[in-house]
């Protein structure tokens, strides 16, 4: 396949970078558009064609990466406009903005949606994707493909994206404020700023894997660790007191209605 990657920031170099660690893709099937420099550079580190012309990139591709900025996402469609082979994908991953509002932007329906997060940095990505009814099979399976390449990823319908913005989307950064809770209270009793790094972030790593790996819910495996009378139950008491459980869905709650808002352009 042929791709073109308009945009090669964190997000942007996530996704291909890991596709190519994964053998998915080879540094031959990609062309990056990237006017920063230091982007452009680490986009040739890799070994990808490298260009600062939006329709020198498109030249070819079956596939578009749109990776910009959501704000930028018009600026890219004029850039575009006539330079698209007629059969291209579009693949955007722009925050807040619908199938709907990129099949007017490009003036096509072979548009696919997906939503990744953060931890595609790592190999370890979620990712949802929705499409429009226009989008091949194949193409669908390619994108998939992809995707899964640096993580899961799930078919999903668009109504549900503004709830995975609010689950995985922005999830990471409520797990990053638990493990400083842990990783300050660590350090503030004796261990050493990396030794409550490591031990904080562990504890999250492998009770994310044990969940992945059971048949058993999180609530029941939370119960089998807490014994009656034992020290964990004594710090669940804590955290049910204080609202815990209630508060990440307040949170994720207000993460999904700003989402909404910025998909209507209310915000």
């Amino acid at each position: 396949m042929q791709l073109a990657v308009f945009g090669y920031g964190h997000m942007g170099s996530a996704i291909i970078e890991g596709a190519l660690r994964a053998g998915c893709l080879k540094p031959t099937e990609v062309t990056v558009c990237e006017k920063s420099e230091g982007a452009a550079k680490k986009a040739a580190a890799s070994g990808l064609r490298v260009t600062a012309s939006a329709k020198e990139a498109a030249k070819g591709a079956q596939y578009v990466i749109a990776a910009v900025k959501p704000s930028n996402l018009p600026e890219l469609a004029n850039e575009l406009d006539g330079a698209l082979d007629k059969d291209a994908v579009i693949v955007s991953i722009c925050a807040g903005k619908s199938i709907e509002t990129v099949s007017g932007l490009f003036k096509t329906k072979k548009i696919i949606r997906v939503m990744p997060n953060a931890p595609a940095l790592v190999g370890e990505g979620m990712s949802a994707i929705c499409c429009e009814k226009g989008v091949p099979q194949n193409a669908l399976d390619d994108v998939c493909k992809i995707f899964k390449s640096f993580g899961r990823a799930e078919i999903l319908p668009e109504k549900l994206f503004d709830v995975v913005t609010a689950v995985s989307g922005s999830g990471p950064a409520y797990v990053y404020s638990f493990i400083d809770g842990l990783k300050t209270y660590a350090e503030e009793n004796g261990m050493t700023p990396e030794q409550a790094k490591i031990f904080a972030a562990q504890t999250v790593l492998g009770s994310a894997k044990m969940v992945l790996s059971s048949d058993d819910s999180p609530r029941e495996l939370k119960e089998r660790i807490c014994t009656p009378g034992g020290t964990t139950v004594e710090a669940v008491k804590v955290l049910d007191a204080g609202g815990f459980e209630g508060i990440i869905k307040d949170a994720a709650k207000a993460c999904e209605e700003k989402s909404a808002k910025i998909g209507r352009g209310e915000a």
